[in-house]
């Protein structure tokens, strides 16, 4: 008498995303199983803390062995290691390169290199960020930075195609190149009070209306660069502030708009042409390597804080910017319109980004 049986043989890999948080915030198998233990697993799963550890410590193998596909993430799908469903790829390559903004905020403007790697300890005990995954995070950064840099085209989706990443993830890495490469100044005390999603929304302006990539988008390398030409006809603004007359007519125009409009308009009346002549000086001094790092702390020095000494409300602050920007329009002997919308759509947008306590 023969019996026919059908057999399945399957070698799906078996990935617990919980685990996968512990692994990549860098705990050791040892506290990976007692926060699993605290949180109810045992009574979960049916299983003794032996089965716990065994299990905890062959997920944290699985991972490591995972980790060099990881940092090719378009390998994931095509090796034949691991046979890990579509949507699970998806998850493990985006919380591979998911960072802590508190940790990306320490790290935004220095060079990648060496020298910041050493810093990392003191990161670590300031944001209370294990070393480990500190160190993860800075590597990637470095990774992606060296991957994008040599690469033609907008760097948004550079990093996208290169990386596998989510929109909104992508977009957070540009900031991050875009700062390594740039190298603004973002640690003075005065700037703390600034998040990395402060200035990942103002790398995001710039990248998009101040680059090369923002006129020709297939540079032959990496296109967040400030365009010189426009950055030098920034120089030609300077007569708003120099031009006694223009000056004079600019604030008649913005004051006729904004009078009973504002709380703060006898402090305005008052500000505006220092206020004016810092915008217009920060534009024309940004051909300068130093100025030209120095810009959200001359943004904060030389408005922000002149602004917030008169108590200007957000709102305030909005309709100002408006009317200061679109007066100019009105004054017939100014010859520069697209090179000033162009400057103040960003120098706007930032400052109302960066205008909170």
């Amino acid at each position: 008498m023969s019996t026919e049986l059908d057999v399945f043989v399957g070698n799906t890999t078996v990935l617990d995303e919980d685990v996968y948080q512990l692994w990549l915030d860098g705990h050791t198998v040892s506290d990976a199983v007692r926060i699993r233990m605290e949180a109810g697993a045992l009574q979960e799963c049916e299983a003794n803390a032996e089965i716990l550890h065994s299990d905890t410590m062959d997920q944290f193998r699985t991972f490591q062995m995972c980790e060099r596909l990881l940092q090719s993430p378009s390998k994931v799908a095509n090796q034949l290691l691991f046979q890990i469903p579509p949507h699970h790829q998806t998850m493990l390559i985006e919380r591979y390169y998911e960072f802590d903004s508190v940790f990306a905020r320490e790290v935004l403007g220095k060079k990648l290199s060496k020298g910041t790697k050493k810093d990392l300890d003191d990161i670590s005990s300031k944001t209370g960020i294990a070393l480990k995954c500190c160190r993860r995070q800075f590597d990637n950064f470095k990774h992606v930075f060296k991957v994008v840099e040599e690469l033609k085209g907008p760097l948004v989706e550079n990093i996208q195609r290169h990386f596998l990443l989510s929109d909104v993830l992508a977009r957070d890495y540009a900031a991050i190149v875009f700062f390594a490469n740039s190298r603004f100044e973002t640690g003075k005390r005065k700037l703390q009070y600034l998040s990395f999603q402060d200035f990942a929304f103002c790398a995001g302006q710039l990248i998009s209306y101040w680059t090369v990539g923002a006129v020709d988008n297939m540079m032959e390398d990496l296109n967040v660069d400030l365009e010189k030409e426009f950055l030098h006809d920034l120089k030609d603004l300077k007569v708003l502030v120099n031009d006694k007359d223009m000056l004079d007519q600019h604030k008649s125009l913005v004051c006729a708009q904004l009078r009973g409009k504002i709380k703060v308009f006898s402090e305005m009346e008052a500000s505006f042409k220092n206020l004016s002549r810092a915008l217009v000086n920060i534009a024309s001094k940004l051909t300068h390597t130093k100025d030209f790092r120095d810009l959200f702390i001359d943004l904060v020095e030389k408005f922000v804080e002149p602004c917030r000494s008169d108590k200007w409300t957000i709102g305030d602050l909005r309709l100002f910017l408006k009317h200061y920007s679109s007066s100019v329009r009105m004054l017939e002997a100014f010859r520069h319109q697209v090179i000033w919308d162009r400057y103040m759509g960003v120098i706007q947008s930032c400052i109302l980004k960066m205008y909170h306590d």
